[in-house]
């Protein structure tokens, strides 16, 4: 036998060794205690806590609370300790059925389930016990009367410590609302209805995590959102099969356009303001239990470059603002990279006397320009880290020492040029101007690129690498929307709300490429200057 003819066996025997069909044990449905008939075996109340406590055996969180009524019937609350609110319970739900004890005239279960005995806000009615399972792990109350198949489930009864609404730490503003999204749908839900108090205002709630069972709502304005855009969101998600929805970015990374671009596709914010702004606009916003963080699609660029405080400040000095954050937006992308090219290729760009400052400057270090650079802004960037991740209390101390003493011993050692400290430290000042964490974050990661471009082909180098950028980015969709809109593709309409910030009464439209409804004002609110004088 040749060897090849012994490796094309080994082969076969290999591929039929994976496509045999591996034994699947199954585990048997745990008996039900009775008479043999299912009916009755459903209805023992017995039978089914027993399955309820083998399906959460080893969960030493969950009470099983026995009560006795209506001539001797009895029954059994379970719940969740330190998921439920105990008042609820003992006054809405026991109380309510102590004190039909006694009841002689009717049916006490046809009184409980016509929602004329339990005093609570909200009952609902199952007949699976894995429907009970969830309720319960659901911060839910789940009551089994002997005899009954039904089963009762109060959602209302659900009670956990929350933390309280605070003002959003990372969007603060001077004219605006104070309050920000928390942890607790419910909570974030509530302040939301309060500011679009609209029956149009659609909040579809899913529950997603094979394990957590994580709920998130997805909010959008009936006739103002397109419907094409509700359905394409919904059909992106439809794919998503997980153990644990752990976070609204799990979202975010499944259902965005290009997953392998630098740049944020879908807006996060803390505020329930800038939330309804967007559903005003034709957006929709995915709202995810337990953590405070809202999502926004579609996005474009402009809008990462707006904060809530430039609708709450007079148009004039929020244009002014915007102005400032598009300038530095591309001085903390291009200046180190502008600094390695100038010095290196194009000297005779510098005027003679800052070029004889900068080269006194330059004698001593050994590095070239571009080594100095990528030195200077790593340092950089391990500084940001560290404060980021060392506690608070001396987070903004050390990161304020950490580079004063760094920059200023490696001046004096000769290792890099007080020009360079000043080049990364303006480039640094001009990456905190971005309003949105994930595209500065972006702009952070593209700087490097640019700079070793720089460092090749000069001046060259850095076109060709903001073409490659510009490229990349008219090519970018967020869902069916450009990610450059309006500027490309062009919607004159559209540009009152982008560099500039045009007075509220000019804005009578919505953007023309997110929903259905154009029409944001009615008359001209400044009409009343056309007034005639009587």
């Amino acid at each position: 036998m040749s060897k090849w003819t012994r490796l094309l066996r080994r082969q076969r025997n290999h591929a039929a060794r994976i496509k045999r069909p591996k034994q699947v044990h199954r585990l048997a449905s745990p008996a039900l205690p009775g008479d043999g008939s299912p009916s009755d075996a459903q209805r023992r109340l017995d039978s089914r806590v027993s399955w309820v406590k083998q399906q959460l055996a080893n969960c030493s969180d969950v009470i099983y609370r026995q009560l006795t009524i209506s001539t001797g019937r009895n029954c059994t609350l379970i719940y969740l300790k330190g998921m439920t609110d105990q008042t609820t319970i003992q006054d809405g739900i026991i109380r309510s059925l102590l004190q039909y004890n006694e009841a002689q005239d009717g049916d006490l279960v046809s009184f409980l389930f016509d929602d004329q005995a339990i005093s609570v806000s909200e009952i609902e009615i199952v007949t699976d016990t894995s429907e009970l399972i969830s309720a319960v792990l659901g911060s839910g109350v789940a009551l089994i009367i002997d005899g009954e198949p039904r089963i009762m489930t109060f959602p209302s009864a659900s009670s956990f410590s929350t933390r309280s609404i605070e003002e959003a730490p990372n969007e603060s503003v001077i004219r605006g609302p104070r309050e920000a999204f928390i942890e607790s749908l419910d909570t974030n839900l509530t302040m939301l209805r309060r500011r679009l108090k609209s029956k149009n205002l659609k909040l579809e709630e899913f529950s997603m995590g094979t394990e957590t069972h994580t709920r998130f709502v997805m909010a959008y304005v009936e006739g103002i959102c397109r419907p094409e855009l509700v359905e394409e969101i919904k059909h992106r998600l439809s794919y998503l099969d997980i153990d644990g929805l752990i976070g609204s970015s799990v979202l975010e990374e499944s259902i965005e356009d290009s997953p392998f671009s630098p740049f944020p596709q879908v807006e996060y914010t803390e505020r329930p303001d800038i939330v309804g702004s967007s559903l005003l606009e034709g957006r929709v916003a995915l709202i995810v239990d337990g953590t405070p963080s809202s999502i926004i699609v579609p996005v474009t660029l402009p809008m990462l470059m707006q904060t809530a405080e430039d609708y709450y400040q007079r148009y004039i000095a929020a244009t002014w603002i915007r102005w400032i954050r598009y300038l530095f937006l591309f001085v903390s992308l291009l200046l180190p990279s502008l600094y390695i090219a100038i010095t290196t290729f194009h000297p005779e760009m510098i005027p003679y006397k800052l070029l004889m400052t900068i080269a006194a400057a330059r004698e001593i270090v050994p590095f070239p320009a571009a080594v100095e650079a990528f030195i200077m802004e790593l340092s950089f960037e391990a500084l940001r880290e560290a404060s980021i991740r060392i506690p608070k209390s001396i987070g903004q101390a050390v990161s304020i020492i950490g580079a004063l003493i760094i920059g200023t011993a490696a001046v004096q050692a000769g290792i890099v040029s007080a020009a360079m400290v000043i080049i990364v430290s303006l480039t640094g000042i001009a990456s905190f101007i971005i309003p949105h964490f994930d595209l500065g974050l972006s702009i952070r990661l593209l700087r490097f690129p640019i700079m070793a471009l720089a460092s090749i082909l000069g001046l060259f180098g850095i076109t060709c690498g903001l073409i490659i950028i510009y490229i990349h980015l008219i090519n970018l969709n967020s869902f069916g929307i450009p990610y450059l809109s309006p500027f490309t593709p062009m919607v004159k309409a559209d540009l009152n709300d982008t560099v500039i910030r045009a007075p509220w009464w000019a804005m009578k439209m919505r953007p023309l490429t997110l929903n259905r409804n154009d029409r944001r004002q009615g008359k001209d609110p400044r009409g009343w200057k056309n007034r005639k004088e009587e």
